[in-house]
C-alpha cells in the first residue's frame, strides 16, 4: 500500500529553521547515463553511470527572509524534510545547497508566492 504523506503533518527546515508559509517542495535527482555499444550490434551491451545532479524548488507564500539572504549572499545551506503519514516518517536531506534563482508571482485576488530554485550536492533518503 502506498504511503501518502500529509503536507499538514510534514515540515521542511533550512539550516534547522522551519520554513514558515511553505506551500510545496519538489526535487529531481538526475543521473547522467550513457549506453555502451559494441561493434556489430545495434543493442547496448552495458551502461555507464556518470555524475548525479540534484535540483529542487521551494514554494513559499509571499517570501522568506532566510532564503532571500542565502540567495543574496550565495551561502551554502542544508535542507531537511520530514514527511509524515500517521506513524510513518520519511526523512529527506539535501546537502551543500545553493539558491540558484528565485521568482515572485502574485495573481488577482491571491497572495504572493516566491519560488526558490536550488541545487544540492546530494540527496539522502531515510
Amino acid at each position: 500500500m502506498p504511503q501518502i504523506y500529509s503536507a499538514f503533518a510534514s515540515e521542511v527546515k533550512v539550516n534547522q529553521e522551519t520554513i514558515e508559509g511553505l506551500q510545496a517542495i519538489e526535487y529531481v535527482s538526475l543521473r547522467n547515463v550513457q549506453d555502451v555499444g559494441a561493434i556489430g550490434t545495434d543493442e547496448r551491451v552495458g551502461v555507464y553511470f556518470g555524475r548525479k545532479v540534484v535540483t529542487g524548488k521551494l514554494r513559499v507564500a509571499s517570501a522568506n527572509k532566510t532564503l532571500d539572504d542565502l540567495h543574496q549572499n550565495e551561502t551554502e545551506f542544508s535542507i531537511s524534510a520530514t514527511l509524515k503519514h500517521r506513524d510513518t516518517i520519511r526523512k529527506v536531506t539535501f546537502d551543500a545547497c545553493y539558491v540558484e534563482d528565485r521568482s515572485f508571482s502574485m495573481a488577482a485576488q491571491g497572495h504572493g508566492e516566491t519560488v526558490y530554485s536550488f541545487s544540492a550536492t546530494r540527496v539522502r533518503e531515510e
